[in-house]
């Protein structure tokens, strides 16, 4: 459910990009969604579909760059994605810890159509 509230400032993040641009619309929207991040990407586009009705991103394409979590090894400061059931290192064994790479949730970029006074887009 807290995908909710996330899902409106990307829309209204977008929407405010298009006016700034004078953009008649928004046509896609990127974005960076950690493994580790606590958001499910089916819920955003859920929500995504039904709250961006009557805005300037209704029709928007959504696109999610899925980032893997990695570990970091306090032994050898390896970073790696680490294997079922196991937190060992894949250089060293030693237990890794939780990195950050994997928490990011970001818009990436965000492609607008069009101007406003264009009649020819709609």
């Amino acid at each position: 459910m807290h995908e909710y509230p996330v899902t409106e400032q990307i829309i209204k993040i977008a929407s405010e990009a298009a006016r700034e641009h004078d953009a008649a619309r928004v046509s896609l929207i990127r974005l960076v969604v950690g493994e580790q991040s606590g958001f499910v990407g089916d819920s955003i586009q859920m929500y995504f579909d039904i709250l961006a009705v009557g805005t300037l991103c209704q029709g928007a394409a959504l696109e999610m760059e899925y980032v893997k979590a990695q570990w970091i090894c306090p032994g050898c400061d390896c970073y790696y994605v680490r294997e079922p059931l196991s937190f060992a290192c894949p250089q060293c064994g030693q237990d890794g810890l939780p990195s950050e790479v994997g928490k990011e949730f970001y818009v990436k970029d965000i492609e607008i159509e069009g101007r406003k006074d264009d009649e020819s887009v709609c």
